[in-house]
């Protein structure tokens, strides 16, 4: 576990290499473009400068070394894609950002010597990993801090502390697995005991847009929820961007389109009708719906993570960056742009955890 830049996927390239000769593995990232710009590309500088790359198959992904080793880059898009080779070892790199069923398929085929799994990343709060790495005496934890890394750019941790909280420091920079925040309306547990992995047939699909209240760059939370004919919800995307308006715009007209939602939804407190502006503008965009907020961020939230304790609001996959909100929000910091988003969806889509009692 490491934090952000303190060399972890470099640690994990490098134990790549230094797997027996001959053997066979598989070195595996949350999706392809993360296995493409950030593992394949250290392995890649690691290895050819070893001068050790005997061929390399860019179309099926196959990298045969000098001393026999073969090893295979995938992507953990759809983990039941993982399944069919037996291999001696495995590698996970921002194993965090995975589900937990890539974990369970690669251990199944982990057939062959010397039978060895590893995995880097940032810890992201308590999940599934944490519980793996410190659930036996068959796992070894081994930690690395952002600071202790002599080769990053001066100030480039100052400028990490200017952004995140004490709390989220000790995650993003120390690689400190994080408890739940005492006041949390979610903790991981509950996220992780309603997420699924199929998203059903839905009947309504609603993209929800927290706007930024500059041109600076700021965030704007852009969360796709649906629900089906059982009136439970789902998480689909978190598309959430930082840039200017027409960017943010475009990016939450483009989820609309993506999954054929109904409608988008944003909030009108902060330059609602400029937000509705600048959305309509962007071809293709449908006519936004505005609303009002006129009780507190934990109060209006309150009645989506119920229905998460009823078992009716899912995470339809893992998104990392919203779930970090939702077990961390307490009422106090920094406003949840992601969070938001996805409760104006949530309270669109008009979902019921009890008899006579809505989400609005």
């Amino acid at each position: 576990m490491g934090g952000v830049g303190s060399g972890k996927t470099r640690a994990g390239c490098v134990e790549v290499l230094r797997q027996p000769a001959r053997s066979v593995g598989m070195v595996i990232a949350p999706t392809y473009p993360m296995l493409r710009d950030a593992t394949l590309r250290t392995f890649m500088d690691l290895a050819r400068r070893g001068k050790v790359i005997k061929n390399w198959g860019k179309v099926d992904g196959i990298c045969e070394l000098t001393d026999g080793k073969v090893i295979m880059f995938r992507s953990a898009d759809d983990p039941d894609r993982l399944r069919g080779p037996n291999l001696g070892w495995f590698y996970l790199d921002e194993a965090a950002m995975m589900d937990v069923e890539a974990w369970n398929v690669m251990i199944g085929r982990l057939r062959l010597a010397p039978g060895r799994a590893w995995a880097t990343s940032t810890p992201r709060g308590m999940n599934w990993l944490s519980k793996v790495v410190q659930s036996g005496p068959d796992y070894e934890l081994i930690t690395s801090s952002t600071r202790e890394n002599r080769y990053l750019p001066p100030g480039f941790v100052a400028s990490l502390e200017q952004v995140y909280t004490a709390r989220m420091a000790r995650q993003e920079i120390d690689g400190v697995f994080l408890d739940d925040v005492p006041g949390a309306l979610w903790t991981r547990k509950l996220l992780d005991d309603t997420r699924v992995t199929r998203i059903p047939d839905l009947i309504s699909i609603t993209v929800g847009v927290d706007p930024t209240g500059s041109t600076g760059g700021d965030a704007c939370g852009i969360v796709v929820c649906g629900k089906d004919a059982n009136r439970h919800g789902y998480v689909l995307e978190d598309c959430t961007v930082n840039g200017s308006p027409a960017k943010w715009a475009g990016q939450a007209v483009a989820a609309y389109h993506r999954w054929n939602a109904n409608r988008i939804v944003a909030e009108s407190n902060f330059g609602g009708e400029m937000c509705a502006s600048v959305l309509e503008t962007v071809p293709g965009a449908p006519h936004v719906q505005l609303v009002h907020s006129s009780r507190g961020k934990l109060v209006r939230a309150d009645p989506v993570a119920s229905l998460s304790e009823h078992g009716r609001f899912h995470m339809a996959g893992v998104f990392p960056d919203l779930e970090d909100e939702l077990v961390s929000f307490d009422g106090t910091g920094k406003s949840p742009n992601r969070l938001d988003a996805m409760v104006f969806a949530a309270v669109d889509l008009g979902i019921h955890y009890s008899a006579g009692h809505g989400l609005s």
